[in-house]
């Protein structure tokens, strides 16, 4: 039985370069303070400020869902991930799901400290997280796990079936209502948000196109 990560075959070694450059262009634009993106973010963050402020139930839901699909729960179910992986016998798969994991969470640090980007300073804030902003940690983490969600379930159901629907539907619940959650809270600026995602997206594609050859390396 082939044991490589589902589309891994047809995967790009360029993909993941390409999806990199958005995102450095984005950090470009951040660390040279560009004045319309600067606008932009404050007034969406300014905007769902002011909804938070008048709906503190709004905020509870934004705040159990960033804490539910923060980074280290996240890290924990692709734990589980694993081990159900090799215990079936995918271990190239269960590889594929830690390097995927690992080389997104050490990125996203680094980046942070590269960027040295500050959070929204709000009056009367109704979440606070502490560290840079930039790129976010849970968008890029929730990018990271709904990459690996596709990856895995999304083959092992049928076409125009529930379950099909199930794998979409969860995957792109964890990757944007988790980075939009940031944004409702005040802790993020939205292109700290854009960038999670372009740069999780960005490791997912790079790591299966890397698998991909890697398996053609070793069948050659």
């Amino acid at each position: 039985m082939r044991d490589d990560p589902p589309g891994a075959r047809s995967a790009h070694p360029l993909s993941g370069v390409l999806l990199v450059v958005p995102f450095a262009l984005l950090a470009t634009l951040v660390l040279g303070d560009w004045p319309p993106l600067r606008r932009l973010d404050l007034t969406i963050t300014t905007h769902l400020h002011g909804y938070a402020l008048d709906h503190p139930v709004w905020v509870r839901v934004m705040s159990l869902w960033t804490d539910v699909f923060a980074p280290m729960p996240l890290r924990a179910a692709a734990l589980v991930l694993v081990i159900w992986l090799a215990r079936d016998g995918a271990r190239r798969v269960a590889v594929w799901v830690t390097t995927t994991m690992v080389l997104g969470g050490l990125l996203g640090p680094l980046l942070k400290l590269l960027v040295g980007r500050r959070r929204p300073d709000l009056p009367d804030p109704v979440a606070q997280a502490p560290g840079l902003a930039f790129p976010s940690g849970h968008a890029l983490n929730a990018m990271l796990a709904a990459g690996v969600l596709l990856v895995v379930f999304l083959p092992r159901t049928r076409p125009r079936s529930a379950a099909r629907a199930a794998v979409w539907l969860g995957a792109l619940s964890i990757a944007l209502v988790t980075g939009f959650s940031r944004v409702a809270l005040g802790v993020h600026w939205s292109s700290d948000v854009l960038a999670g995602w372009l740069l999780g997206a960005a490791v997912v594609v790079a790591t299966t196109s890397a698998f991909a050859v890697w398996s053609r390396s070793r069948s050659s």
